[in-house]
């Protein structure tokens, strides 16, 4: 092993405003907090996930791949139906060509990044 992953960390355009998502989907708690950098404390704190402020960004467009995705999170959920329906009054968006498959559907946080949320069966 050369290494053990101490964080993950995605630009937005603002950190502050994208990181009360995150925190409601994650159950995270807000450890720092400045216009720059936001941190968010998840499961113990072990990785940690940050939200780094950038004039520069440009939401992936999960469809056509202009610009392409260059990662995404899987989160975890029990129902997806459930799940869904927390994630869009928070903002967040299903996005086109999603097909809404058993085990996991395809979103955008309020800034545009994609992620999944995946049931148990939707990881094997």
């Amino acid at each position: 092993m050369i290494g053990r992953l101490a964080g993950i960390v995605i630009d937005c355009p603002e950190p502050r405003a994208l990181a009360g998502f995150y925190e409601v989907l994650l159950g995270a708690e807000r450890v720092e907090d400045s216009a720059e950098w936001v941190t968010l404390a998840v499961d113990g704190g072990h990785p940690s996930f940050s939200l780094q402020r950038t004039d520069k960004f440009r939401a992936p467009d999960w469809v056509s791949g202009e610009p392409p995705q260059q990662m995404h999170l899987d989160i975890l959920v029990d129902n997806l139906d459930d799940a869904e329906g927390q994630v869009l009054s928070l903002g967040g968006t299903l996005l086109d060509g999603s097909d809404k498959p058993i085990g996991f559907r395809v979103y955008a946080d309020p800034a545009g990044h994609p992620f999944c949320l995946v049931t148990p069966e939707g990881l094997t």
